[in-house]
């Protein structure tokens, strides 16, 4: 969900929940206010911060970036330092509670302060269609995956599908394109911006599209190369255990995890008009908003209380046990409803048998782009020293049509960028931070 279809306290609010239990919040389609990226270091005993004075119930070290940055063509407010700063970047090329249509934020809900974020003019509607203008084939995908790589190598780059019939073959696609996670979106929930008449009667059950997936990844041995994601309407333990059966191993919520922090499900989002202030851009509506992290946090510790139950039940101790294991499903019996009756549901419980062998789950790290030029550009001392003063520097070098993206790395590593980079994960692995080590002239200039 965007900062735009929900207020900024109610977006910055479910980040820092999220950061604080080492989810992912997802940046929605949208751009993202530089300041979110700091670590909070100056909470009074009432748990307010002079940084971000809106907001309550705030710790030091919280921060409200979100882990994911979302991309959708490059438009509104995609920028190198939003880039740098995430843990993830996700590609939305599908949106599964409105197929069809893309992205769409009514001119009334583009304040100031959004337009600014995302580059644009106040009062004007911002549409983002579904070919989203520069993907119009896998080749397209790829090379985009391939840049976002290139201006971040430590983020992860998931694309966002949405559950339909043939998504597997989309999806076996997208493996290819070196994508390490892959989302299947679908058609429960909402957006908190799109008029009823989007949402209504349209795709089709997020359940259909992961075990379509899950199958023919298994059956084209490229599952070991992609996590996959599921979300669309999740609210109990037992949504992200149905999940894990069929096949998915991370596990999204929306509309809930905005209950969780004061939603009250008016159903006017996209009025701008949210009586408790989550989903408007109005001031003095947002001031009404009552919501805490320590409110998602707790939501989210009983999430996970449940589905430590269900697996209690089952005999196992770790989802990870279960991820894949369709024969553990079957359908309910005594169920007599008449619309029912004649549904067949073996393409929901007859996966592969994942039973004896289990080393599809084992992903690795972030896919590289291997050895390219900008590696070479950011290890000559000339170039190192421009980057450090804001200086220039000509030379003259040879591209060949294999050198993809030129440059983007070099823009990911300003001063700035860097440093923002540098925040963004407080403990980082022993590779990571030997990495920022061998940077640090250029986040740390003398």
């Amino acid at each position: 969900m965007s900062l735009g279809s929900l207020s900024r306290e109610a977006h910055e609010t479910l980040a820092i929940a999220m950061n604080r239990i080492g989810g992912k919040s997802n940046s929605g389609e949208g751009g993202e206010d530089p300041v979110r990226f700091k670590v909070l270091n100056d909470v009074d005993e009432k748990g307010l911060s002079q940084l971000l004075p809106h907001l309550k119930g705030l710790r030091n070290g919280d921060t409200a970036s979100s882990a994911i940055k979302q991309i959708a063509s490059g438009r509104f407010g995609v920028t190198p330092e939003y880039l740098v700063s995430a843990k993830q970047l996700e590609i939305k090329i599908a949106q599964g509670a409105k197929p069809g249509e893309g992205g769409q934020l009514p001119g009334k809900k583009v304040s100031p302060y959004i337009a600014m974020l995302r580059r644009s003019k106040p009062g004007v509607p911002l549409i983002s269609p579904p070919p989203h203008h520069d993907i119009y084939s896998i080749e397209d995908l790829a090379q985009l995956i391939f840049d976002l790589h290139q201006i971040n190598p430590e983020a992860k780059v998931s694309v966002k599908l949405v559950a339909e019939v043939g998504i597997g073959t989309v999806a076996a696609g997208v493996a290819k394109a070196n994508a390490d996670v892959i989302q299947i979106s679908g058609h429960d929930g909402g957006t908190g911006a799109s008029p009823l008449s989007s949402i209504k009667h349209a795709g089709v059950p997020w359940e259909l599209g992961v075990t379509e997936v899950h199958r023919v990844l298994m059956e084209n041995q490229l599952r070991d190369r992609v996590l996959l994601r599921a979300d669309g309407g999740f609210k109990t333990g037992w949504d992200v255990v149905m999940a894990a059966l069929m096949g998915a191993e991370e596990y999204g919520f929306g509309s809930v995890a905005m209950i969780a922090e004061g939603c009250i499900m008016a159903r006017i989002c996209h009025t701008n008009n949210c009586p408790v202030g989550v989903a408007t851009q109005q001031e003095k509506l947002r001031q009404r908003f009552t919501g805490v992290p320590e409110h998602v946090v707790n939501f989210f510790y009983f999430i996970a209380e449940e589905v430590r139950s269900l697996l209690a039940r089952l005999g196992y101790r770790s989802l990870k046990d279960v991820i894949g294991r369709a024969d553990l499903l079957k359908v309910r019996e005594g169920v007599k409803i008449t619309k029912t009756q004649s549904l067949n549901l073996d393409c929901l419980t007859q996966l592969p048998d994942t039973r004896s062998d289990r080393s599809w789950l084992e992903h690795g790290e972030t896919h590289s782009n291997g050895a390219v030029l900008d590696d070479q550009l950011l290890s000559d001392p000339a170039i190192q020293a421009a980057i450090r003063d804001q200086g220039s520097v000509s030379q003259s070098i040879d591209v060949v049509n294999t050198d993809r993206t030129v440059g983007a790395r070099l823009a990911g590593r300003s001063p700035n960028n860097m440093a923002t980079l540098a925040l963004k994960d407080r403990s980082p692995s022993t590779s990571q931070a030997a990495s920022v080590k061998a940077l640090e002239p250029l986040i740390y200039p003398e």
